[in-house]
């Protein structure tokens, strides 16, 4: 039996649509054209919502000035907000990587709110003659500042998300640290045997370079408050009221709630992707240090008997479908792949921003693409390292403690007492005989065991401003 069907048409001609859908001709061909990455844009509801927020408020600004009729930006905005209630969004198909700087998804979105609005106000999907995609939810807009604009208050929230990931992540960091404050360890400097620590001090590090971050990602944040809307087409505002830009972002911030202001030139706003390119370039920095914190990790608990062994990361799952016992690493080996892809998406995302001409970069539906890959799976992996690998970390005390007796690295502590000559003779015979360095000085008669205890004692060795 035939799927029932309306016709509707573009500047290339017919085409039959769906009766059914709330998407029309522009979106079909969409469908047809980018057949990329199988990832509809409705994956990325926060892009949804935010381009939808787009409409409402255009919709809402254009009614007050008089150029979009009461009933018809009523049913606009209703429909509007039944989508960012979560509606319709299976009617957002197009591809997420696709040509035309946005036009695609931009055209799907008008066409559903488009659609839904008919519906609202009596009338048959696809009658265009009561309410029409482009000269209505479109009013007084371009792909190129409705588009970007969306962008910047979809990656606004999504970093909401990433920054509150980050902080618990980071008081997880803080608590081990304070859990392990007492626990002596040697410290390392390229893989060898430096001066003693504490766990807790490790710990603590790794809480203080996450939160570096924050406060970096933080200032990037902001940068994308500055919108375009309004700018239209390549930033002159045609097509527009001179009270419409400002009108439509008050608008956008009310009903988002977040501080969207107008960019102080919409010129150069709609050509320049540069915030984007900035927030890539932190969320790279979180990523290799992420990363790091990863490695260390991996490193520290490595063993049980061949390695490290310092820590003890929760066992999550069996390590080898060939070795019997084996627990992997498996929490911190996801979090450095998701730091990999990272990194390659700010690859990415810089030469989008490169590749721009003139007074519109092309690329930004592959900016957002990689700019939503990298902050969820960020997001996504923050939480998992801290409640499947951080929360339930503990230490290996006697094996520290007996790491930092025999460790060669003690000598640096007697270093100032007894020399740096004798300090590296100690070292040398201690090494070669397999001796503590305790032993040696002792036998040497460079210092008393009191002096020793005095010169040794932890707190002196890992808090010397104490």
């Amino acid at each position: 039996m035939a799927t029932p069907v309306r016709v509707e048409h573009d500047l290339l001609g017919e085409r039959d649509v769906p009766s059914e859908v709330y998407w029309g001709i522009h979106t079909l061909r969409a469908l047809e054209n980018f057949p990329i990455s199988g990832t509809p844009i409705s994956h990325y509801p926060q892009l949804i919502n935010a381009l939808v927020a787009v409409k409402q408020a255009a919709a809402r600004a254009n009614c007050e000035l008089g150029i979009l009729d009461p009933s018809i930006a009523k049913a606009i905005e209703q429909a509007c907000e039944e989508i960012r209630g979560g509606a319709l969004h299976d009617s957002f198909c197009v591809d997420a990587i696709q040509g035309g700087a946005g036009t695609s998804t931009n055209m799907n979105c008008n066409e559903v709110i488009a659609n839904r609005g008919l519906e609202i106000l009596g009338f048959e999907k696809g009658d265009y003659a009561q309410l029409h995609p482009l000269d209505h939810v479109n009013l007084s807009q371009s792909t190129n500042d409705a588009y970007p604009t969306a962008l910047c208050v979809a990656v606004y929230d999504a970093l909401g998300d990433l920054l509150d990931a980050m902080s618990h992540l980071q008081r997880s960091l803080e608590a081990k640290a304070t859990e392990f404050a007492s626990v002596l360890k040697m410290g390392r400097t390229q893989l060898q045997d430096a001066v003693p620590m504490t766990l807790g001090q490790e710990f603590k590090a790794f809480a203080v370079m996450l939160g570096e971050d924050i406060d970096r990602l933080h200032e990037a944040r902001a940068l994308i408050l500055e919108v375009n809307l309004g700018g239209t087409a390549i930033g002159t505002g045609i097509n527009t009221n001179h009270r419409y830009s400002p009108l439509a972002i008050s608008y956008l911030a009310e009903i988002t709630g977040g501080d969207f202001i107008p960019a102080e030139n919409l010129i150069e706003a709609t050509q320049d992707v540069g915030a984007f390119v900035q927030i890539s370039g932190v969320l790279k920095r979180v990523a290799v240090k992420l990363s790091k914190t990863a490695n260390d990790l991996r490193l520290l608990s490595s063993g049980p008997r061949a390695g490290f062994g310092e820590i003890n990361l929760p066992a999550r799952q069996a390590g080898s479908s060939i070795m019997p016992g084996k627990v992997n690493p498996v929490i911190p080996e996801v979090v450095n792949q998701v730091a990999f892809e990272v990194i390659g998406n700010d690859v990415t995302i810089t030469m989008a921003a490169e590749g721009g001409q003139l007074q519109l970069n092309a690329f930004e539906p592959i900016i957002a693409y990689s700019l939503f890959r990298s902050i969820g799976h960020l997001t996504q992996a923050c939480g998992t390292l801290r409640e499947r690998c951080i929360d339930g970390s503990t230490a290996n005390e006697d094996h520290l403690a007996n790491l930092v007796k025999n460790s060669i690295g003690l000598v640096t502590a007697l270093s100032p007492t007894i020399g740096y000559e004798k300090a590296t003779k100690v070292a040398q015979i201690a090494l070669s005989e397999q001796r503590s360095v305790v032993d040696v000085v002792l036998e040497l008669g460079l210092l008393s065991q009191e002096e020793l205890d005095e010169l040794l004692d932890p707190v002196r060795l890992t808090h010397p401003e104490d």
